[in-house]
């Protein structure tokens, strides 16, 4: 399996490392740095601003980054031998895409600071880019991982789940877990007089469909490595799903990896819950 980690001088990228070396035995492990050094990356910025020393600075900022990913490296466990790392300058999102592209990982872990959805938009979010960007799967480090043992698995549609499972299967984390499958049956709008009657009739059939789902998933899943569990909500996929998050030390979602106008009508599940979980978050593509 292989793995990119960014990494940068938070908690939450340290915690990235190491959770990923809690969940998986990766062959191939990437060290991702950015050194950011905004207007002033362009030396001809730099010698307009009439700024001394640059290239000191410059080599100082590089040299200060590298030493970074020599404490990141002594994290990862020492039977771990191919670890590679990259140190550039650039925008930190930019920088992770284009060393992701270059290695093309099974997963790419990025730490996230919890900003909300509004300081995201204003502020930006190097883990909202990544996970909007890249095509492999992505792990979003929140708290620190203790151990591994009860894993929320939530399933949204019958793609999603054989997605699911074949990630599972074909990545088992490294310690046995307790996989809870869960699926949620939107509440619809009720506003609308034409679609009210139908109503029972479209909950009796959602629920029947979701439970299926959800059992079905469980049922593939159930052995050796998980002890699977299934269970059906009905509400906001993403409020429930985020509280559920609380009793779990890792959240499994799938990824429809909707772009531009659709994103924007339709939402993003796995969006919407890297905000809410209370836990880190696997967005399986």
């Amino acid at each position: 399996m292989r793995i990119v980690v960014a990494v940068d001088w938070s908690e939450p990228a340290f915690n990235a490392v190491q959770e990923v070396c809690k969940l998986y035995e990766p062959k191939e492990l990437t060290l991702v740095h950015a050194v950011d050094l905004g207007i002033l990356e362009s030396p001809v910025m730099a010698q307009a601003m009439n700024l001394q020393g640059y290239d000191d600075f410059r080599k100082g900022m590089l040299d200060a980054g590298r030493q970074l990913m020599d404490q990141t490296a002594k994290m990862v466990p020492s039977q771990l031998t191919s670890v590679k790392r990259i140190c550039e300058l650039g925008r930190p999102a930019q920088v992770v895409l284009d060393a992701v592209k270059a290695a093309a990982p099974d997963l790419v872990a990025v730490g996230s600071r919890g900003r909300g959805r509004m300081a995201e938009l204003t502020l930006g979010s190097v883990s909202h880019r990544i996970l909007q960007h890249v095509s492999c799967s992505t792990l979003i480090a929140k708290r620190p991982l203790k151990t591994l043992r009860k894993v929320l698995v939530a399933v949204e549609g019958p793609e999603d789940s054989t997605r699911l499972r074949d990630w599972l299967h074909t990545h088992p984390f490294i310690t046995p877990v307790d996989l809870a499958v869960i699926s949620v049956v939107p509440t619809p709008y009720a506003g609308d007089p034409v679609a009210f009657p139908y109503f029972p009739l479209w909950d009796e059939t959602a629920t029947t469909f979701a439970k299926d789902l959800a059992r079905n998933l469980a049922q593939s899943l159930d052995g050796t490595r998980y002890r699977a569990s299934h269970q059906v909500f009905q509400g906001h996929p993403a409020d429930i799903i985020g509280r559920e998050s609380a009793n779990a030390d890792l959240l499994v979602v799938g990824s429809h990896a909707r772009q531009g106008l659709d994103r924007f009508l339709l939402g993003s599940v796995s969006h919407a819950v890297s905000h809410r979980a209370a836990c880190s978050v696997l967005v399986v593509r």
